[in-house]
């Protein structure tokens, strides 16, 4: 299946630095509630899927995964919840895209480690 388009939900580049510090207090709970957020497997599966499209629209997730719509849908509303993902409405289906300042800031966070 070929998707159409992405609809306005994928943002434009924000090349801007995070310069929010990737240690401390603040840091440890940013790094532990994004963690949390992908730890489950299927919702790394999820964060490849998209990051291999521009976009995505549930139906095609599904067809991607082994599971129940309705538990993708529940993954879907955990990485959304965190930042991770964004989706938008496009008439009948939802469309998913990666959130790349947030997947920029896990991996600095990571890297403070």
């Amino acid at each position: 299946m070929t998707a159409d388009p992405p609809a306005a939900c994928c943002p434009p580049a924000d090349d801007r630095p995070d310069l929010r510090p990737v240690e401390g207090e603040e840091a440890d709970v940013e790094l532990a509630a994004l963690a949390k957020a992908i730890g489950h497997p299927a919702r790394v599966q999820i964060l490849r899927l998209l990051a291999r499209r521009s976009a995505c629209v549930c139906g095609e997730i599904v067809e991607e995964l082994p599971l129940a719509q309705s538990t993708v849908s529940q993954h879907l509303k955990v990485l959304k919840d965190a930042g991770l993902i964004r989706g938008e409405i496009d008439g009948p289906r939802t469309c998913y895209c990666l959130e790349p300042r947030t997947i920029r800031r896990l991996k600095a966070l990571i890297g403070g480690l």
